[in-house]
């Protein structure tokens, strides 16, 4: 398998390279990059949402619970049409469910620490990151473009930082390859 791996390791160097400059585009043009994920996101929910459907036709007599697949792919094809309809209306949708899940988690942490608080030292942890998360998630609400820069610049970090994981990956692999031939 190693040797596989090491045959194949400019695979990992076009990855890496891929993935460092998506992120370099993400972190300087963060709205170019918003609007390309959101459009992304709608054309994946089409092709997922056609494949599905497609599937669940195609496999109805194999499948007793072909209906149920039918029904999730015809949700991911309108969820797609919706969203390439409408972009930026479904960016600001995704940030209305970020924040909101970010203000849930950080009740519950809240309510856990008081509820743990005789039982367990150095509860305040879990006051602190709910209140963190509370505090996020009302930061998103108040200024959703801010809370939509914050999620591509994290994607932007990401991209980078794993880019240049496969591209120092893939340098290891040259190496390797090079020494078994």
């Amino acid at each position: 398998m190693l040797k596989a791996l090491a045959a194949g390791w400019w695979i990992f160097l076009v990855r890496g390279i891929v993935a460092v400059l998506l992120g370099l585009l993400l972190w300087f043009r963060p709205v170019a990059g918003l609007a390309t994920l959101v459009l992304f996101f709608g054309a994946w929910m089409l092709v997922d949402g056609a494949f599905t459907a497609v599937g669940a036709v195609a496999r109805r007599h194999e499948n007793a619970e072909w209906g149920w697949m039918l029904a999730s792919g015809l949700v991911s094809l309108a969820i797609g049409a919706l969203t390439l309809s409408a972009p930026g209306i479904t960016a600001i949708v995704l940030l209305i469910y970020v924040a909101a899940w970010a203000m849930v988690l950080g009740i519950s942490q809240i309510a856990l620490g008081w509820r743990i608080r005789k039982e367990v030292d150095n509860e305040w942890m879990l006051y602190l990151g709910g209140a963190v998360s509370l505090f996020f998630g009302f930061a998103v609400l108040w200024n959703p473009a801010a809370g939509a820069l914050g999620v591509v610049w994290m994607i932007a970090f990401f991209a980078i930082a794993y880019g240049a994981t496969l591209v120092g990956l893939s340098l290891r692999l040259r190496g390797l390859a090079r020494r078994t031939a």
